[in-house]
Protein backbone atom coordinates (compact mmCIF):
# COMPACT_ATOMS: atom_id res chain seq x y z
CA UNK A 1 0.00 0.00 0.00
CA UNK A 2 1.28 3.36 -0.91
CA UNK A 3 -1.58 6.08 -0.17
CA UNK A 4 -0.17 6.22 3.48
CA UNK A 5 3.32 7.30 1.92
CA UNK A 6 1.43 9.66 -0.36
CA UNK A 7 -0.74 11.52 2.21
CA UNK A 8 2.66 11.84 4.25
CA UNK A 9 4.32 12.94 1.70
CA UNK A 10 2.13 15.71 0.72
CA UNK A 11 1.60 16.56 4.14
CA UNK A 12 5.29 17.42 4.76
CA UNK A 13 5.14 19.50 1.31
CA UNK A 14 2.51 21.86 2.40
CA UNK A 15 4.35 21.96 5.81
CA UNK A 16 1.66 20.92 7.56
CA UNK A 17 1.26 18.63 10.61
CA UNK A 18 -1.03 16.02 11.35
CA UNK A 19 -3.43 18.12 13.57
CA UNK A 20 -3.58 20.55 10.73
CA UNK A 21 -4.62 18.39 7.86
CA UNK A 22 -6.64 16.81 10.27
CA UNK A 23 -8.95 20.07 10.99
CA UNK A 24 -8.50 20.56 6.81
CA UNK A 25 -10.23 17.45 6.46
CA UNK A 26 -12.66 16.80 9.53
CA UNK A 27 -10.76 13.59 11.23
CA UNK A 28 -8.87 13.36 14.57
CA UNK A 29 -5.14 13.36 14.77
CA UNK A 30 -5.02 9.59 15.16
CA UNK A 31 -6.94 9.18 11.98
CA UNK A 32 -4.55 11.05 9.51
CA UNK A 33 -1.43 9.01 12.01
CA UNK A 34 -3.61 5.72 10.62
CA UNK A 35 -4.05 6.63 7.17
CA UNK A 36 0.09 7.49 7.14
CA UNK A 37 0.54 4.21 8.83
CA UNK A 38 -1.35 2.12 6.51
CA UNK A 39 -3.80 0.97 9.29
CA UNK A 40 -6.63 2.28 8.06
CA UNK A 41 -7.57 3.92 5.06
CA UNK A 42 -9.50 6.99 4.12
CA UNK A 43 -12.92 6.69 2.24
CA UNK A 44 -13.62 8.19 -0.56
CA UNK A 45 -15.19 11.63 1.00
CA UNK A 46 -12.19 11.72 2.84
CA UNK A 47 -9.90 11.46 -0.09
CA UNK A 48 -11.82 13.93 -1.90
CA UNK A 49 -11.05 16.60 0.66
CA UNK A 50 -7.79 15.21 0.67
CA UNK A 51 -7.37 15.51 -2.97
CA UNK A 52 -8.34 19.79 -2.66
CA UNK A 53 -6.25 19.95 0.40
CA UNK A 54 -3.10 18.67 -1.38
CA UNK A 55 -3.99 20.32 -5.15
CA UNK A 56 -3.82 16.43 -6.57
CA UNK A 57 -6.63 14.11 -7.79
CA UNK A 58 -8.07 11.15 -6.25
CA UNK A 59 -6.63 9.09 -8.85
CA UNK A 60 -3.08 9.93 -7.60
CA UNK A 61 -3.76 9.33 -4.29
CA UNK A 62 -5.26 5.72 -4.96
CA UNK A 63 -3.10 4.95 -7.72
CA UNK A 64 -2.85 0.73 -7.41
CA UNK A 65 -4.75 0.47 -3.84
CA UNK A 66 -8.51 0.95 -4.57
CA UNK A 67 -9.18 -2.34 -4.83
CA UNK A 68 -7.29 -3.28 -1.13
CA UNK A 69 -9.03 0.11 0.24
CA UNK A 70 -12.44 -1.14 -0.53
CA UNK A 71 -12.35 -4.69 0.28
CA UNK A 72 -10.37 -3.66 3.79
CA UNK A 73 -13.57 -0.64 4.17
CA UNK A 74 -16.33 -3.04 3.11
CA UNK A 75 -14.45 -5.93 5.44
CA UNK A 76 -14.94 -3.42 8.65
CA UNK A 77 -18.23 -2.29 7.91
CA UNK A 78 -19.89 -5.58 7.23
CA UNK A 79 -17.88 -6.52 10.48
CA UNK A 80 -19.59 -4.01 12.07
CA UNK A 81 -22.95 -4.72 11.39
CA UNK A 82 -22.65 -8.51 12.84
CA UNK A 83 -21.14 -7.22 15.77
CA UNK A 84 -23.96 -4.49 16.12
CA UNK A 85 -25.95 -7.41 15.91
CA UNK A 86 -24.30 -9.39 18.32
CA UNK A 87 -24.17 -6.94 21.06
CA UNK A 88 -27.70 -6.57 20.96
CA UNK A 89 -28.89 -9.70 21.39
CA UNK A 90 -26.44 -10.30 24.02
CA UNK A 91 -27.74 -7.53 25.58
CA UNK A 92 -31.16 -8.80 25.33
CA UNK A 93 -30.00 -12.17 26.78
CA UNK A 94 -28.62 -10.37 29.27
CA UNK A 95 -31.39 -8.84 30.91
CA UNK A 96 -33.70 -11.81 30.66
CA UNK A 97 -30.87 -13.92 32.57
CA UNK A 98 -31.06 -10.68 35.30
CA UNK A 99 -35.06 -10.83 35.35
CA UNK A 100 -34.66 -14.84 35.48
CA UNK A 101 -32.64 -14.28 38.67
CA UNK A 102 -35.00 -11.56 40.10
CA UNK A 103 -37.65 -14.12 39.69
CA UNK A 104 -35.78 -16.77 41.66
CA UNK A 105 -35.45 -14.20 44.50
CA UNK A 106 -38.54 -12.50 44.80
CA UNK A 107 -41.00 -14.45 43.64
CA UNK A 108 -39.33 -17.99 44.54
CA UNK A 109 -37.32 -16.80 47.20
CA UNK A 110 -34.50 -18.99 46.68
CA UNK A 111 -31.35 -18.38 48.53
CA UNK A 112 -28.11 -16.55 47.07
CA UNK A 113 -26.54 -19.78 46.58
CA UNK A 114 -29.02 -21.76 44.54
CA UNK A 115 -29.28 -18.38 42.01
CA UNK A 116 -25.41 -18.47 41.58
CA UNK A 117 -25.40 -20.12 38.47
CA UNK A 118 -27.83 -17.59 36.76
CA UNK A 119 -26.38 -14.54 37.80
CA UNK A 120 -23.16 -16.08 36.53
CA UNK A 121 -25.33 -16.43 33.15
CA UNK A 122 -25.94 -12.67 33.60
CA UNK A 123 -22.32 -11.50 33.73
CA UNK A 124 -21.00 -13.95 31.03
CA UNK A 125 -23.22 -12.48 28.68
CA UNK A 126 -22.70 -8.59 29.74
CA UNK A 127 -19.18 -9.34 29.56
CA UNK A 128 -19.65 -10.63 25.99
CA UNK A 129 -21.80 -7.61 24.93
CA UNK A 130 -19.37 -5.01 26.35
CA UNK A 131 -16.57 -7.01 23.97
CA UNK A 132 -18.69 -6.51 21.42
CA UNK A 133 -18.99 -2.97 22.12
CA UNK A 134 -15.47 -2.16 22.86
CA UNK A 135 -14.71 -4.21 19.27
CA UNK A 136 -17.39 -2.08 17.69
CA UNK A 137 -15.83 1.46 19.32
CA UNK A 138 -12.21 0.23 17.75
CA UNK A 139 -14.06 0.36 14.57
CA UNK A 140 -15.52 3.41 14.77
CA UNK A 141 -12.16 5.16 16.07
CA UNK A 142 -10.06 3.55 13.42
CA UNK A 143 -12.59 4.99 10.29
CA UNK A 144 -12.94 8.09 12.78
CA UNK A 145 -16.85 7.81 13.35
CA UNK A 146 -18.43 9.30 16.06
CA UNK A 147 -22.57 10.33 15.14
CA UNK A 148 -24.69 7.82 14.46
CA UNK A 149 -25.38 9.36 10.70
CA UNK A 150 -21.77 8.58 10.27
CA UNK A 151 -21.82 5.13 11.29
CA UNK A 152 -25.06 4.28 9.72
CA UNK A 153 -23.86 5.49 6.47
CA UNK A 154 -20.67 4.01 6.40
CA UNK A 155 -22.03 0.28 7.37
CA UNK A 156 -24.34 1.23 4.15
CA UNK A 157 -21.41 1.78 2.54
CA UNK A 158 -22.68 5.63 1.79
CA UNK A 159 -20.32 8.72 1.77
CA UNK A 160 -19.29 9.66 5.24
CA UNK A 161 -20.06 13.46 6.01
CA UNK A 162 -17.60 14.54 8.98
CA UNK A 163 -18.32 18.34 8.57
CA UNK A 164 -21.54 18.44 10.65
CA UNK A 165 -22.48 20.78 14.16
CA UNK A 166 -22.70 17.49 15.95
CA UNK A 167 -19.24 15.54 14.91
CA UNK A 168 -17.40 18.79 15.07
CA UNK A 169 -18.37 19.22 18.99
CA UNK A 170 -17.75 15.49 19.82
CA UNK A 171 -13.96 15.65 17.89
CA UNK A 172 -12.94 18.73 20.10
CA UNK A 173 -14.24 16.99 23.11
CA UNK A 174 -11.73 15.93 25.55
CA UNK A 175 -11.04 12.53 25.72
CA UNK A 176 -12.04 11.79 29.36
CA UNK A 177 -15.01 13.21 28.73
CA UNK A 178 -15.75 10.95 25.74
CA UNK A 179 -14.47 7.77 28.32
CA UNK A 180 -17.22 9.11 31.19
CA UNK A 181 -19.90 9.59 29.03
CA UNK A 182 -19.28 5.83 27.70
CA UNK A 183 -19.18 4.41 31.33
CA UNK A 184 -22.36 6.64 32.50
CA UNK A 185 -24.16 5.00 29.44
CA UNK A 186 -23.08 1.50 30.86
CA UNK A 187 -24.39 1.73 33.70
CA UNK A 188 -27.17 3.77 33.08
CA UNK A 189 -28.70 0.90 30.77
CA UNK A 190 -27.50 -2.01 33.62
CA UNK A 191 -29.53 0.20 36.27
CA UNK A 192 -32.45 0.93 33.82
CA UNK A 193 -32.55 -3.11 33.11
CA UNK A 194 -31.89 -4.31 37.09
CA UNK A 195 -34.36 -1.86 37.98
CA UNK A 196 -37.36 -3.31 35.40
CA UNK A 197 -36.43 -7.07 36.08
CA UNK A 198 -36.32 -6.68 39.78
CA UNK A 199 -39.57 -4.65 40.39
CA UNK A 200 -40.98 -7.14 37.60
CA UNK A 201 -40.43 -10.29 39.51
CA UNK A 202 -41.88 -8.09 42.80
CA UNK A 203 -45.18 -7.27 40.96
CA UNK A 204 -45.60 -11.67 40.08
CA UNK A 205 -44.87 -11.87 43.50
CA UNK A 206 -47.60 -9.59 44.51
CA UNK A 207 -49.74 -11.17 42.22
CA UNK A 208 -48.79 -14.68 43.08
CA UNK A 209 -48.83 -14.23 46.97
CA UNK A 210 -52.45 -12.29 46.42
Amino acid sequence: MEIGKRIRGHRADAGMSQDDLAQRVYVSRQTISSWENDKTYPDVQSLIILSDVFGTTVDELVKGDVEVMERTIDEDAKLMNRLGYAMTGLLALALAAFAWFAFQMVVWDWPLVHAVPTIVLFFVLWGAAMAAGTWIDRIKKAHDLVTYREISAFMKGEPVDRDTEKGNRIRSMDGRVKTLRVIGGAIVFAAVGAFFGWHGAALLDSIFVS
